[in-house]
């Protein structure tokens, strides 16, 4: 399952919407906005933005995952709009057989989430 969403990433209805009949390892990681970007000023928000291809983008992403590890499903959540400080950007949720699998293929997902070409972040500091 693959989202784009303005609304807040709600933790506790994640691990629900994932298949988990024949898992033994579920792993949901959530990405936050951090009030540190390493660019020596204080970040109050980023405002993020996604194109019409995004969601193309993203079906590229579970795909890969899915070739390369054995998964039971898969939920990856954008939020689109202008997050502050604490807030949840994203999630990566696989649930899968094995951990080993489950670990590698969100660290991957993470990864291939932040190199997406189809959306631009606009970030806000602190003056």
């Amino acid at each position: 399952m693959l989202f784009i969403i303005t609304e807040p990433i709600n933790p506790a209805d994640s691990y629900h919407l994932l298949a988990t009949v024949t898992s033994g390892s579920v792993l949901l990681h959530y990405a936050v906005v951090k009030g540190e970007t390493g660019v020596g000023k204080a970040t109050i928000s980023i405002d993020y933005r996604f194109s019409p291809e995004a969601l193309s983008e993203m079906n590229g992403i579970a795909a890969e995952l899915k070739e390369k590890w054995q998964l039971e499903d898969l939920l990856i959540i954008r939020r689109e709009g202008c997050l502050s400080v604490g807030e949840i950007i994203s999630l990566v949720a696989v649930s899968a057989p094995a951990s080993e699998d489950a670990f590698e293929a969100c660290r991957y997902g993470i990864s291939r989430l932040k190199k997406m070409s189809t959306v631009t972040k606009t970030e806000r500091f602190d003056l």
